[in-house]
């Protein structure tokens, strides 16, 4: 018979009682994690993205706050955030959604300068941005297709002429369904869709509530441009302002207030529809330019510098598929301050998307 040594006995021990301590001792509490420049994380199938504005009452960015200061409820449920970034340049996707109706072309030309900024705004030369463009008259097209490439986009605006009807929702639908992805989004890079348009739509195969919900389910943030003109009533108003707030984003109305600081435009009318700026003047072109280009820059800040949180809904898993769950978001040290985000989600997404060739 052969004999183990007792001191091989006792290391063995050890050993073992060492790996039951180890498996019985509660693991440390997590803190959200904080993204770092180059480093990509992992994400969950189900988790939640929540880009989240924060402004002053004088609509200033805030810009010092820490996942702390957030409380995220889902269906009044508080939620931990698992992730939490504040970087000054967010990688993105972003669709350039651009209406090509007969109503664009009083400006075009100068939206057309517009939009060629902020490509190159939203788009700088580093493989984290990409976009692509997508048109919309009597029918919606994808003009170039996802890419890191702004030049490409800029050509194709460049190359733009307006005119016919207006296919917005099929823009939408499109931009969701009939583009190449790219590897890690929604979440790195997020998506993000600005719409340079009146918010018409006289062509459309889809409805407003059917591409809305298509947004929703695959975290699209929506903003938008209104190139309605000054002093013209605008229906469709509500409709960028639904897709724009049911999904967290905003709309800019570059040429509503073109003649709030100039005194007496309402004693001094004139046959063009215009008062103390008159239409074809070099003080008329630099008010229209200079309003489009504060829209312009106002959108592309906010969407780079959003604080971005992640979180991993406790979800019922015999929850119906459509059932849409409400969020809220609040700052409990600060209450006065403005927040806007997606007031909720749907918890399962749709298919539709293709992914880029050679990526999962």
């Amino acid at each position: 018979m052969r004999f183990v040594p007792a001191a091989v006995c006792i290391c063995g021990l050890f050993l073992a009682f060492t790996a039951l301590s180890q498996q019985q001792t509660a693991p440390p509490k997590q803190e959200p994690k904080q993204q770092e420049p180059n480093v990509t994380f992992s994400v969950q199938h189900n988790e939640v993205i929540l880009p989240v504005t924060v402004t002053d009452e004088r609509g200033k960015f805030l810009s010092n706050l820490t996942a702390k200061d957030f409380r995220v409820l889902d269906e009044g449920r508080p939620q931990r955030i698992s992730f939490f970034s504040h970087a000054e340049k967010q990688p993105i996707v972003v669709g350039f959604l651009i209406d090509q109706s007969s109503a664009m072309r009083i400006h075009w030309k100068t939206y057309q300068e517009a939009i060629l900024e902020m490509i190159w705004a939203l788009m700088p030369d580093d493989p984290k941005y990409e976009g692509y463009l997508v048109s919309y008259a009597n029918e919606a097209q994808v003009v170039v297709n996802t890419t890191q490439d702004p030049d490409k986009l800029a050509e194709a605006v460049r190359k733009m002429k307006p005119g016919g009807g207006a296919a917005l929702n099929d823009a939408i639908y499109r931009a969701c369904t009939d583009r190449s992805l790219v590897k890690g989004e929604p979440y790195e890079p997020r998506r993000v869709i600005v719409i340079i348009g009146d918010g018409h739509d006289t062509a459309s195969k889809k409805s407003l509530e059917e591409v809305l919900e298509l947004a929703q389910r695959n975290f699209v943030t929506i903003y938008a441009v209104s190139t309605q003109s000054f002093g013209f009533d605008n229906p469709d108003n509500a409709t960028l302002e639904k897709l724009v707030f049911d999904t967290g984003g905003k709309v800019e109305y570059p040429l509503n207030g073109l003649y709030k600081d100039v005194s007496g435009y309402l004693s001094n009318p004139s046959d063009d529809g215009n008062y103390a700026l008159t239409v074809g003047t070099g003080g008329y072109a630099g008010e229209i330019s200079s309003g489009i280009i504060k829209a312009v820059g106002g959108i592309a800040g906010e969407i780079q510098t959003q604080y971005i949180l992640r979180y991993v809904p406790d979800i019922d898993a015999e929850a119906r598929p459509r059932t849409f769950r409400k969020i809220k978001v609040d700052i409990p040290s600060l209450p006065s301050v403005r927040l806007h985000y997606r007031p909720g989600y749907y918890p399962y997404p749709v298919n539709g998307a293709q992914p880029a060739p050679g990526q999962n």
